[in-house]
């Protein structure tokens, strides 16, 4: 601490002067490898954030500026790349096995850390199945205020991390920490998949059927919460639906040769809709009415509830929705919850005509309650959705 005194400045962080205000107040150093004995360890974790979950996410049309001009994929092995904007790139060991990989970290979505840590890990997994893939292995990333907090909470998030990582049948190798002012947390998760029988973006149909397999509104919930405005039920059903894997529907689409599918997370609906129009050439149809929603959240949108983060996604998305005209015409409300981000999301799966009711009775038969039909590939042509009453 001398030389920092000398310096008159913190040699842990340049920007502090040297003694610092909890110096001064508390006689503690945290340079000197003091830690504050009470610090605290019951505190909700979404105050300590700014966007909560996968609102924290960059939004779709800042990320493609922060993308472009960035080298193709050379080596041929690679079958699916970030060009593509796809759930998890693919690299092709042999004709019948591809690794799968992905990466994804938040901020706290909830107030307890073991369920944000479960929640962190399904989130995680999620993009291994929505590529038709088997997670295997994952690595745990964490940035955490250790100085400030006890590392009880964040000893809690991994312990909730690990059991939900074990309920998928993926091991734990390891990860990486770092010190940060807001708690960030998530995995990189590797899986195997048939390149044969991969799910990918780029691949709907016209006449496809489009499946929802969990509501949506989690992001708008997220918000309320931090404003003390969220209704109970709204949380309990988030927070269940958040925590649920999308395994079960995962392993159900090779029955029904599903090609098509991607996992809604912080780019919203409308989002991943419509890097499903663009990369499949299609014209996709919603029904409004026929999309999920958790409880309270069109209420939250009508008094004005709306995050900065719906407002990142219309910037992006908003550009291919259309909305019907006339008896069928959306509401603005109807509209604005297509852009909700959402975290641990479900997946949207295009399947066939044909196999639509036999797929959703299966799902529900699997412990998928809430999967419901929300409209169809209407035809190929530009990259448009279309949102009817």
């Amino acid at each position: 601490m001398g030389r920092s005194i000398r310096l008159g400045h913190c040699i842990c962080n340049p920007k502090s002067p040297c003694p610092c205000d909890l110096f001064k107040k508390r006689n503690v150093c945290l340079c000197a490898g003091e830690r504050l004995q009470d610090a605290p360890e019951d505190v909700p974790l979404t105050s300590l954030v700014e966007n909560a979950g996968c609102a924290s996410k960059i939004g779709q049309e800042d990320l493609k500026r922060a993308l472009s001009g960035l080298p193709r994929a050379f080596d041929p092995r690679v079958l699916v790349s970030s060009e593509t904007c796809d759930d998890a790139g693919v690299y092709r060991l042999t004709p019948r096995t591809a690794l799968v990989q992905s990466v994804d970290v938040f901020t706290p979505v909830v107030d307890d850390p073991y369920a944000f840590g479960e929640i962190a890990a399904a989130n995680s997994v999620s993009d291994i199945y929505a590529m038709g893939g088997r997670p295997l292995t994952a690595l745990s990333i964490a940035a955490f205020p250790i100085e400030t907090l006890s590392p009880r909470i964040m000893n809690r998030m991994l312990q909730g991390g690990v059991a939900k990582l074990r309920e998928a049948g993926v091991a734990l190798l390891g990860g990486h920490s770092l010190k940060d002012r807001e708690i960030k947390f998530g995995f990189a998760v590797t899986g195997v998949v048939d390149p044969r029988r991969m799910t990918v973006n780029s691949r709907a149909l016209p006449g496809d059927i489009l499946v929802l397999t969990k509501p949506i509104g989690t992001g708008t919930l997220s918000f309320a919460r931090q404003l003390g405005r969220a209704p109970a039920d709204g949380l309990a059903a988030a927070e269940a639906s958040m925590h649920a894997l999308n395994r079960a529907a995962a392993e159900l689409m090779p029955a029904f040769r599903v090609t098509t599918a991607t996992d809604i997370t912080g780019f919203g609906l409308a989002g991943h809709l419509a890097e499903m129009a663009v990369q499949s050439g299609v014209e996709i149809a919603v029904e409004a009415p026929a999309i999920p929603v958790l409880p309270g959240v069109l209420d939250l949108i009508r008094d004005g509830l709306v995050s900065g983060a719906i407002e990142r996604n219309r910037e992006y998305a908003g550009r291919f929705v259309r909305r019907a005209k006339g008896r069928r015409a959306p509401s603005e409300d109807q509209e604005t919850l297509l852009y909700d981000p959402q975290t641990s999301g479900g997946l949207l799966v295009a399947v066939r005509k044909s196999r639509a009711a036999a797929f959703l009775a299966a799902l529900r038969g699997a412990g998928v309650p809430s999967a419901s039909v929300i409209g169809r590939v209407a035809r190929k042509g530009p990259a448009r959705i279309i949102l009817s009453a």
